[in-house]
């Protein structure tokens, strides 16, 4: 499985290949449980990835678009982050957060908000995402 590949389509593929697997029954690695538990939490998309891929398939911002792909990425990207605490005490931000939503899916999504701003910064400034504002981010939002 190719879930660190450069190959967009690759990556998209992925989501299909866990979705097919997941209308079969078929026994998941831990990796495709990962995956399978995102797209479980968003069945808004699980007509698109019933779908064969398009490849070459864009999604503005601009137009209101979202990225399904980059989306359920980024909640793998979180749900990392909290299986290692890496930033270092990110896991406290979340349980801090999740205990004012009241909802783990809300606080990821909030949390997907927060690393997505931070990496587009790291993008518009050509530098390594910042792992201390992201975590500062995540945190203001637990005071507020």
């Amino acid at each position: 499985m190719a879930v660190f590949s450069q190959n967009r389509d690759a990556l998209r593929q992925q989501y299909h290949d866990v979705w097919q697997k997941m209308q079969s029954a078929q026994i998941l690695t831990a990796l495709e449980q990962m995956i399978a538990d995102v797209i479980t939490l968003h069945p808004e998309y699980h007509s698109l990835l019933s779908s064969p891929i398009q490849s070459g398939q864009e999604y503005f911002v601009e137009n209101g678009q979202t990225n399904p792909y980059l989306h359920m990425g980024l909640h793998i990207a979180v749900h990392e982050q909290l299986s290692i605490n890496r930033p270092a005490g990110i896991v406290q931000a979340y349980q801090q957060l999740s205990a004012k939503t009241g909802d783990a899916h809300t606080t990821e999504h909030l949390m997907v908000d927060c690393l997505a701003e931070q990496l587009w910064l790291a993008q518009q400034q050509q530098q390594p995402p910042s792992e201390t504002a992201y975590l500062r981010s995540v945190q203001r939002l637990s005071e507020k």
